[in-house]
C-alpha cells in the first residue's frame, strides 16, 4: 500500500474517532454542563448568625438539593477579608456556580474576575453588586415595599380619623442604596395620595438613632400622622419614642417598619407597631438557584431591571391581620 493511501486511512480514522467523542466533554465551565454531571454550588453568605441569612441559606440549599446539586457553604462572618478569601477558595475548589451575599459589595471585583476566568457564573443575593459584572442579582422589591407601606398608612390614617396630611420618613445609612428605594417608593406613593413628607431623616439603620430621630420629628412636627422606617430596628425604636411621648404608634401615628424581623412581629402582636414589610429570604435563596441554572445552561435571564441585571423578589405587608402566618 502506498504511503499516500496509509496517510489517508489514518486521517479518516482520526476523524471517525472525533465523531464518536461526546460533545459535552469540553473545557470545564465553557459550555452548558452535561445532564449527568453533578453540579456543585459555592454559596458565600454574609453572616450565618443572622436569622435572615439562615433562611436564605436554607432556601438555597433546599432548591439545590431538589436538583440533586451539592452546596458548599461559606460564612463570611461580616468580614471583608473573610468574604474575599472564602469566596475565592470556593472557586479554587472547582465549584460550577457561585452564589454570594456579599458583606462588602465593592470588594466583589476580584472574586467575580476570578470566577469569570474559570467560566463560573456568579449570582449575587441581596446587599449589592458593587458595579461588578455578575450574571444577575436578586433583591427584594424595595420600592414596591415602600409603596405597600404608603397604601397601608393612608388607609389607617383615614381609619384613625386624623385630619393631618403630614408624615415622616426615616432612612437607612447613606451607603444602603437598595434600601433607599424603600423610602423613595414610600414617598412617591404617599405624595400621590395627598400627603406631605415633612421630615426625611437618616437613622443610619440603628435602633438608638431611630429613636432619637423620631423624638426630633415629634418636637418639630407634633401633628405628624404617620412614619415609615427603612428597617425594623428603627421602626420599633420610633414606635417606642412615640409611646414615650404619650401617643399610640397605631391610632395616633401610624408606624411602619421594613424586614419583618422577630422584634417587629412581636411588637405588632402586642399593638406596639402598626405594620412591617416582609422580605422572603428563603424564596430569594431558591430564586438564585433557578437563575444560576439558567446561567449554567446559557439561557437568557428575565430581569426586572435589565441595565443593572436585577431580579426582584416580591414583598408582603404584615399587620395584625396576618402576623400569625409569618414564620
Amino acid at each position: 500500500m502506498s504511503t499516500k493511501k496509509i496517510l489517508s486511512l489514518a486521517l479518516l480514522g482520526t476523524l471517525a474517532l472525533a465523531g464518536c467523542t461526546d460533545s459535552s466533554e469540553t473545557t470545564a465551565g465553557s459550555a452548558a454542563p452535561s445532564a449527568n454531571k453533578k453540579i456543585t454550588v459555592g454559596f458565600s453568605v454574609y453572616d450565618m448568625q443572622f436569622e435572615f441569612f439562615q433562611k436564605m441559606a436554607k432556601g438555597t440549599q433546599d432548591a439545590a438539593a431538589a436538583k440533586g446539586w451539592e452546596v458548599k457553604l461559606h460564612d463570611e462572618k461580616s468580614d471583608e477579608n473573610e468574604m474575599v478569601t472564602g469566596a475565592s477558595a470556593l472557586i479554587d475548589q472547582g465549584v460550577d456556580l457561585l452564589i454570594i451575599s456579599p458583606f462588602k459589595p465593592t470588594a466583589l471585583g476580584p472574586i467575580i474576575a476570578k470566577a469569570k476566568a474559570k467560566n463560573v457564573p456568579v449570582i449575587v443575593d441581596d446587599i449589592g453588586g458593587g458595579g461588578a459584572p455578575y450574571d444577575a442579582i436578586v433583591i427584594s422589591d424595595n420600592a414596591g415595599g415602600g409603596k405597600l407601606a404608603a397604601e397601608f398608612m393612608d388607609k389607617q390614617i383615614q381609619a384613625n380619623g386624623s385630619k393631618s396630611k403630614n408624615v415622616a420618613s426615616i432612612t437607612c445609612e447613606p451607603s444602603a442604596t437598595y434600601a433607599a428605594r424603600r423610602n423613595a417608593g414610600f414617598k412617591a406613593e404617599i405624595e400621590t395620595r395627598g400627603y406631605k413628607v415633612v421630615a426625611e431623616l437618616s437613622g443610619n439603620s440603628k435602633a438608638e438613632e431611630g429613636y432619637k430621630v423620631m423624638k426630633d420629628i415629634l418636637s418639630k412636627n407634633p401633628d405628624v400622622a404617620g412614619v415609615f422606617a427603612c428597617n425594623d430596628p428603627m421602626g420599633v425604636a420610633a414606635a417606642n419614642a412615640i409611646k414615650d411621648a404619650g401617643k399610640s404608634p397605631l391610632t395616633d401615628i401610624v408606624t411602619v417598619g421594613f424586614n419583618a424581623d422577630p422584634e417587629a412581629l412581636t411588637a405588632i402582636k402586642s399593638d406596639k407597631l402598626s405594620a412591617t414589610i416582609a422580605q422572603d429570604p428563603t424564596a430569594m435563596g431558591a430564586l438564585t438557584v433557578k437563575l444560576g441554572e439558567q446561567a449554567l445552561n446559557k439561557q437568557p435571564i428575565e430581569f426586572s431591571n435589565a441595565p443593572e441585571r436585577e431580579v426582584f423578589n416580591p414583598v408582603t405587608l404584615v399587620d395584625k391581620t396576618n402576623v400569625d402566618s409569618i414564620n
